[in-house]
């Protein structure tokens, strides 16, 4: 082996090992901010008091502790860590296979189409033959595979390039929103209350059931996310230098796009709405650690969950009484990191 393979082959080697270090500091941040979750909230819990019920589990001594932290904290803190690492790797998916750094399940309707099969049946939820709690997410799911289907349909009509896609969810985004808007106007006032709140984007009514099924579709997409991680990384070479490695992108935009309907479904379903997460965490994860998406994937979903979880402890802090929907605050602070993101952008071209 020459004396310029073996640099080389060190080279990756350490660079490997950098963004693995990378990836553990991050996920050493977002277990700090969990903890931070569960002490913050209306009734004032100490670190000490949290770790002990931590270690002592929901079978506890002190059962008001145990019920606080097992039956009321931890599902909405699991629940924000499990939709913001869902929505971290479905936007950074959607930026790659569309090349467009604007790209995520919110802004291209996705989200919009999950709000509106959720709100659908909050609605009419009452002459389905299904509990609510299974109708809500299917419903949500059914939105979103219509959405992907509207748009890669309407791409692939005029062809199938990142721009149409686009313009196909720009689209898609806007009839959901309509939809929406005339499921609202049709809606008791009480009824309306629900979605309208739903809509918002909160935590407050996660239970441990909607943590096993958005950790259920999170686990079951993995294995389909990471057998495609190297023909994401070769995506990002340009359409015309991936399909020279045999890569077969029609293929990978429509596999690619049912995922991230699933994902998108299972993490809006239960929460509400919660836009920009999908679009900053990808950003965050590539600029720590590159395009490789065999780290960037990992680090995308764990800056998803590292923002959504900040998020909720930002809205007990500010209004401790009355929790402000994680839904508000991702987008108050997204509207500053999406016209970073923007400068940034027009500045390279």
């Amino acid at each position: 082996m020459s004396t310029a393979t073996t640099y080389r082959s060190d080279a990756l080697r350490r660079s490997g090992a950098i963004r693995a270090g990378t990836l553990l500091a991050a996920l050493a941040a977002l277990c700090a901010l969990m903890v931070a979750d569960l002490i913050t909230g209306p009734a004032g819990i100490a670190l000490l008091d949290v770790l002990h019920g931590l270690a002592e589990g929901p079978g506890g001594e002190d059962r008001r502790l145990a019920t606080i932290l097992w039956f009321l904290r931890m599902p909405q803190t699991l629940t924000a860590a499990l939709v913001g690492a869902s929505l971290g790797i479905a936007g950074l998916m959607m930026q790659t296979i569309l090349a467009n750094p604007l790209a995520s399940p919110y802004t291209l309707g996705f989200s919009a189409a999950a709000g509106f099969g959720a709100a659908f049946v909050i609605l009419f939820g009452t002459a389905l033959p299904v509990a609510m709690w299974i109708g809500v997410p299917l419903a949500a799911f059914a939105g979103t595979l219509v959405a992907a289907s509207l748009v890669y349909l309407v791409a692939r009509y005029r062809g199938a390039s990142p721009e149409m896609l686009v313009l196909a969810g720009i689209a898609v985004l806007f009839f959901f929103q309509s939809l929406q808007s005339l499921l609202q106007f049709m809606a008791a006032p009480e009824v309306l209350q629900q979605i309208v709140f739903w809509l918002f984007g909160s935590l407050l009514k996660s239970t441990w059931t909607s943590v096993k099924v958005i950790a259920l579709i999170l686990a079951l997409s993995l294995p389909f996310i990471l057998r495609d991680a190297w023909n994401l990384t070769a995506l990002r070479l340009g359409d015309g230098n991936a399909a020279s490695l045999g890569l077969d992108i029609d293929a990978l935009r429509r596999r690619v796009l049912v995922i991230v309907a699933l994902l998108t479904a299972g993490a809006v379903s239960f929460t509400g709405t919660i836009g920009f997460v999908g679009l900053i965490a990808p950003h965050v994860g590539r600029s720590l650690v590159g395009e490789d998406h065999r780290f960037s994937l990992p680090m995308a979903g764990i800056m998803g969950a590292i923002v959504l979880v900040a998020a909720s402890v930002v809205g007990k802090v500010i209004s401790p009484g009355a929790v402000i929907p994680v839904g508000i605050i991702t987008a108050i602070a997204g509207i500053p990191m999406l016209m970073g993101v923007i400068l940034k952008k027009g500045g390279r071209q």
